[in-house]
């Protein structure tokens, strides 16, 4: 019989791998590991703890802890106890966004770290099912209705003793069907929506991505997307479980910004085989990697480039890699590996074999920098409502620029406006149907019955399937541009390449509601564009200076349009014809970026509204409008 829970899969693995590591984590100066078996008693005491508490079948339970051994640990004891997790981001600073998602799943308890407890006291009185709050972390005092977690691994294992048969019990009780968590979707287009998947989507998904990408037994990943996400959450966590792997965590710092800068150590100290990524932290290890080069002269600077393209045009697409006239030059690629690719790869622990991508669509251009480094990022698609995989890119099959082939046992078709399919190469609505789709929305029937139909999910994703049957997703259907004429086009094709492409344009976002023309919100990278008005004797309080960086934003704008160095990329018309330089940046914290740091676009739209009206202004089409200079004059100051 299939393996049906994820309880099950666990104790699968446990038997086939006892001694394995599991789990990694910084403690000290180093790494500690934890294998299967140990990991397996920790489940069975803190679940046992947690039954101690009152936690019945079937009980919500909010968990909210950065990436570490306790978060699998607590999210596999709610499990064994029947309980349903519900995963929260640790980025959730807005009372009122933790308030509603604790609120709407009705949690009777919350699972979290002491550098998040303050976030729940604060909510206490404003949610009435909340019982008991458990902290992983020692504190130095408790409020009522809290408790160490520590108390609850001792209550655990008296209990373990006293009611033996009860935590065998609980699990058998279990099924497939049973709902295991309620993932709340990060809003880019609406309000936050409980995704409730069961046991069976979860491993149902980890079984389909196993069957498209082999992982041994003694890989590694250093999982450093947010654990509450799905993508992290099955490609990472239970796909390395289902196959006997490891997962470390990254090292939590002080700050979130102390976080980040532990990643670039931690994947040295870890050395992952291989990594999830999304185009938000590509982009980043790419300008860092460009940035080291730099700082290195202009030698080193022209021999990476010159490698970049040698190894581009072996690589091709990929699937046709140094075939045909292409395997000329395969003894230049060898060398410029020796002497700079190989260096580079050293930096991410030396045993890097390749990236998953997911999260948001990544631009071609991206994928080609990271294949020719020889650390291929392969892209891949999917959706919460999918838990989350739906295609991925392998070592064994890709071609770039695509998001893979379909996983095994899942139909997905692409269909017009009336739901019809379509054949192969035309575009439209990806519609999957498989054992990974979600049993719903929770609480939400109306939302459930616009998306799942017969059976079906329509993702809302337009793409279209090729004649080799890879996957091209083109974008949101609710975050396309459509012109005065009706015609419609995606832009996240050209956001992402524009923003990798140039040093200074961080982040884009296009706008076009049936408007004549395209226009763009675009944050400048301050230190580069401050660093090019001074090594050019411009000064950012003279209107002259000003100008100068407008202008230098705008000629990398226009290097994509007809004559340009990047022509043909994109039609013309979708291009930006006006540009609003922004004063700050789109982040989680002003809730323009959802927690995969994709952009929130409606919130984007509703906070520069009197911005954007005024680019569909004479005014407004020339860059160096009062508005823009302003910006220019702070923020390169």
């Amino acid at each position: 019989m299939p393996i049906a829970t994820l309880p099950e899969l666990f104790e699968r693995s446990v038997a086939l791998y006892p001694h394995n590591t599991l789990l990694l984590e910084k403690q000290g100066d180093s790494y500690a590991p934890l294998t299967y078996a140990e990991t397996r008693d920790a489940v069975h005491t803190f679940c046992s703890g947690l039954i101690s508490l009152g936690v019945r079948a079937g009980d919500r339970i909010g968990l909210i802890a950065e990436g570490r051994n306790d978060w699998v640990i607590s999210e596999l004891a709610i499990f064994y106890a029947g309980a349903i997790n519900v995963p929260l981001s640790v980025k959730l600073h807005e009372g009122a966004d933790l308030q509603f998602r604790l609120a709407h799943a009705e949690c009777r308890y919350v699972v979290v770290s002491s550098s998040q407890a303050a976030k729940v006291r604060q909510l206490r009185s404003a949610l009435p099912f909340l019982e008991q709050v458990v902290i992983l972390d020692p504190m130095d005092a408790y409020a009522p209705g809290e408790i160490p977690a520590a108390e609850v691994r001792t209550s655990g294992m008296k209990h373990l003793v006293e009611h033996a048969a009860e935590l065998s019990k609980r699990r058998a009780s279990l099924k497939g069907s049973d709902p295991a968590t309620i993932c709340y979707t990060s809003g880019t287009t609406a309000d936050p929506k409980g995704v409730v998947l069961t046991h069976r989507n979860y491993v149902a998904n980890v079984e389909q991505s196993s069957g498209l990408l082999n992982i041994p037994p003694w890989y590694c990943s250093l999982l450093i997307l947010p654990w509450d996400h799905c993508f992290a959450h099955t490609a990472g966590i239970y796909t390395l479980m289902q196959n006997g792997a490891s997962m470390a965590s990254v090292q939590v710092g002080r700050t979130p910004i102390e976080t980040l800068k532990n990643i670039p150590v931690n994947i040295r100290e870890s050395r992952p085989t291989f990594l999830l990524s999304v185009p938000a932290l590509a982009r980043n290890f790419r300008k860092g990697i460009e940035s080291a080069i730099r700082e290195k002269g202009k030698i080193t600077w022209w021999m990476f480039r010159a490698g970049l393209s040698t190894a581009n045009a072996y690589n091709a697409d990929g699937w046709n890699r140094g075939k045909g006239i292409r395997a000329l030059v395969k003894p230049l690629v060898a060398l410029f590996d020796a002497v700079i690719f190989s260096k580079i790869r050293s930096t991410f622990g030396g045993r890097l074999e390749f990236f998953i991508g997911g999260g948001a669509l990544l631009d071609l251009e991206l994928q080609r920098f990271f294949y020719a480094l020889g650390i291929p990022m392969l892209q891949g698609y999917g959706l919460s409502e999918a838990a989350p995989v739906i295609s991925a890119n392998v070592l064994a099959r890709h071609k770039l620029g695509s998001s893979g082939s379909i996983v095994p046992n899942l139909e997905v078709r692409i269909c017009d406006e009336g739901g019809k399919p379509l054949p192969a190469g035309k575009q439209g609505e990806i519609v999957v149907r498989g054992e990974n789709v979600m049993a719903g929305y929770w609480k939400n029937d109306t939302a459930t019955k616009e998306v799942l139909r017969d059976g079906w999910l329509f993702t809302g994703d337009l793409g279209y399937l090729d004649a080799d049957g890879f996957l091209f997703v083109l974008g949101r259907t609710k975050s396309l541009l459509i012109a005065n004429d009706g015609e419609k086009y995606s832009p996240e094709g050209i956001e992402e390449t524009i923003c990798s492409q140039s040093r200074y344009i961080d982040q884009m976002m296009l706008y076009n509601n049936q408007s004549p023309y395209t226009a763009a919100l675009v944050v400048a990278n301050r230190e580069a564009l401050r660093g090019w008005m001074l090594s050019h004797g411009h000064n950012p309080a003279e209107e002259a200076g000003q100008h100068a960086a407008l202008r230098l934003i705008q000629h990398e704008l226009f290097a994509y349009r007809t004559g340009g160095h990047y022509a043909g990329l994109f039609p013309d018309r979708w291009l930006p014809a006006a540009v609003a330089v922004l004063p700050e940046p789109f982040t989680e914290q002003n809730e323009q970026l959802n927690s995969t740091l994709k952009m929130v676009r409606g919130k984007i739209a509703v906070s520069y509204e009197a911005r954007i009206r005024t680019l569909f202004t004479p005014r407004g089409k020339d860059i160096c409008h009062d508005e823009n200079r302003n910006v220019i004059r702070v923020i390169c100051a």
